[in-house]
């Protein structure tokens, strides 16, 4: 189901992302705070704030757990707050809108560790595809981790598994 230009009520943005999500989607919650180690160089503009929902995918190798991918539902406002996009993320690490095909794929250049959870990031893009929401991204920001973190002791090797996680994005684009 598409969901282009719908606007999000409060009731809404709780069915999507919980109440968390809704009151930052609302613009009723308060902007996480961002550690200087994964602050968005000057120049860049916020053109999109989401809150990911999803699994960190794990597999065992040599009696380890290694990371292999993300996978994740995001749902928030992109180009305009008030207006529900939706997106996924995987492997790459990529982001795909699901409204309008565009991708932005980047690699970290700095992390910030949160006790008990994956690091917040700071991502550069390192590709782009489309002019959509993602067509034009140069950096994303994942903050306010929680989870998602790789199971600790033995593991059988080639067992997998997904641990829960959920993270706010944001992405940014060059300053026109």
């Amino acid at each position: 189901m598409k969901m282009r230009n719908l606007a999000v009520t409060a009731a809404a943005a709780t069915v999507l992302l919980g109440t968390a999500g809704a009151q930052a989607s609302a613009g009723t919650g308060s902007a996480p705070e961002v550690p200087a180690a994964v602050q968005v160089p000057a120049g860049n503009v916020l053109v999109g704030a989401f809150l990911a929902r999803g699994v960190q995918v794990y597999q065992c190798a040599g009696g380890t757990w290694s990371f292999v991918e993300p996978a994740a539902n995001l749902a928030g406002w992109a180009k305009r707050p008030g207006t529900l996009s939706t997106a996924v993320h995987f492997r790459g690490p990529s982001w795909e809108s699901t409204d309008d095909g565009s991708l932005v794929e980047a690699k970290p250049v700095a992390s910030s560790p949160v006790p008990g959870s994956i690091p917040q990031l700071l991502l550069q893009a390192t590709r782009n595809r489309g002019d959509g929401v993602f067509g034009h991204v140069s950096y994303v920001q994942r903050l306010s981790t929680r989870g998602g973190t790789a199971p600790t002791g033995t593991c059988a090797d080639g067992a997998t598994t997904g641990v829960p996680y959920t993270a706010d994005y944001r992405f940014y684009q060059p300053a026109a």
